[in-house]
């Protein structure tokens, strides 16, 4: 099964509302991916999971005051990332015994 790279960065308004959906989206991305930074997610995703994704995001967010910005990258993309002061993206791998 295929996988693509996904940046996902979120900004959203500073109010008690806005915060609450903060969290939960900040929960949810969790299930997807791995957080680096404060509001990026980095997420190795197959074409189903990112539909699911989007779905999911779309029913949460507030379109006219909340921002995210999702970028597909490609294998390339992700060796040619530097990083400085943490470790590179990387696909975790299960183990299958």
């Amino acid at each position: 099964m295929t996988t693509l790279f996904y940046l996902i960065i979120y900004d959203l308004p500073d109010n008690k509302a806005a915060n609450k959906r903060r969290t939960r989206l900040h929960k949810m991305l969790g299930g997807y991916g791995k957080w680096t930074q404060y509001s990026v997610f980095e997420c190795f995703l197959t074409a189903v999971q990112f539909a699911q994704l989007q779905t999911k995001i779309e029913k949460l967010i507030k379109s006219d005051e909340d921002s995210i910005r999702m970028y597909v990258l490609d294998a390339g993309s992700v060796k040619r990332t530097i990083t400085y002061g943490s470790e590179i993206p990387r696909q975790e791998q299960a183990i299958i015994i």
